[in-house]
């Protein structure tokens, strides 16, 4: 199966020449990624990877993208932090419609995981609920919204100087 998913990525010390970049992604096998470059000293790579599970194509193109630009750091897996216009895109419905949903549900609709003028929420928690209301979405786009939302995490909470005391974590739920 083809999973489609977005890895954006700052080019470490030295990684200036694009065209040298996308060479090497080529030789790592990143053949199947389109190359966004527009930031100074960053990279956006749009796979479309086939593999047996979105995990297995994750994995697969971030060990390919480590092998060619081993100073680059992951800054963020796509599609995973969606606004409401995102959000409606994917599931195939209007803002306005998705708005409709967010407001009547208020005690199911997912929590945002930042509220404020622009909300943002995990895509793959979106999708499990829209599934549960008989909305026909991919498979594959669950998948990856899923296995995004985890790498994600992990990489956050890795930057986290020390855990959380069992009380605080208790109260954050």
């Amino acid at each position: 199966m083809d999973y489609i998913f977005t890895l954006k990525y700052q080019l470490g010390e030295g990684e200036n020449d694009t065209a040298l970049v996308v060479e090497r992604l080529g030789e790592a096998g990143c053949d199947d990624a389109l190359v966004g470059i527009g930031l100074p000293g960053r990279i956006a790579l749009e796979f479309t990877r086939e593999a047996v599970s979105a995990e297995a194509a994750l994995h697969s193109a971030l060990a390919d993208v480590h092998r060619a630009l081993p100073q680059a750091r992951l800054i963020e897996v796509a599609p995973d932090l969606v606004g409401l216009s995102d959000m409606a895109e994917i599931a195939g419905v209007s803002r306005q419609n998705m708005r409709k949903l967010m407001l009547g549900h208020p005690g199911s609709f997912p929590l945002p995981v930042h509220e404020g003028s622009t909300s943002l929420w995990h895509l793959a928690d979106i999708l499990g609920w829209l599934q549960g209301r008989d909305y026909t979405l991919a498979q594959s786009v669950r998948d990856v919204a899923q296995a995004a939302m985890q790498v994600n995490i992990l990489r956050e909470q890795r930057r986290l100087p020390q855990p959380l005391t069992p009380q605080l974590q208790a109260l954050a739920d």
